[in-house]
């Protein structure tokens, strides 16, 4: 009986240790193919440099917005996103500063509450939960996310938090 009891012990070590080797093979792969992919450990596909992709879009007040007419801060959010929530108020405070022309939302879902706090300072372009055209020429696939474009439509800078963002420079 206790050569039963340690096989069953060593059996269950080992297995443990099999796992935990699992475990760390795959985080070094995924490290490995985003690297290669070029995106490091960055969550954004498009870096600062890369030009941003032709979309065309609707504001809910109706009107059209093109790669052409997006300059300033460009931000994605989620109905069901809690970290969106929360840099909700900092990114209507940013907004207000900069003038309802240089900012952008981009507003994934149902949530009326969002698209009314964001409506009186920004731009905003209603999506479904994958973001829509405005989500593909940014290739962007996750929320929060915060873009600065350039007057060229380039990408300035990228960060999940506004107040990490450059402001930008305005048009002359």
């Amino acid at each position: 009986m206790p050569y039963l009891v340690a096989a069953v012990v060593l059996l269950g070590v080992l297995c443990l240790l099999n796992l935990l080797l699992t475990v760390g093979i795959l985080r070094r792969m995924r490290a490995d193919a985003l690297r290669s992919a070029g995106r490091g450990d960055s969550l954004f596909a498009l870096e600062p440099g890369a030009p941003v992709g032709e979309f065309t879009a609707v504001t809910v007040d109706g009107d059209p917005v093109t790669r052409r007419d997006v300059t300033g801060v460009v931000g994605f959010f989620s109905a069901d996103c809690a970290a969106c929530h929360d840099l909700l108020p900092s990114f209507v405070g940013r907004a207000r500063e900069l003038g309802r022309e240089r900012v952008l939302a981009v507003v994934g879902g149902d949530d009326p509450a969002t698209v009314a706090a964001l409506a009186p300072v920004a731009r905003v372009v209603l999506a479904d939960l994958d973001g829509g055209p405005m989500a593909r020429a940014f290739q962007n696939e996750w929320t929060p996310a915060l873009y600065v474009v350039d007057e060229d439509g380039r990408i300035a800078a990228t960060d999940t938090r506004i107040d990490r963002l450059p402001v930008p420079a305005g048009r002359g």
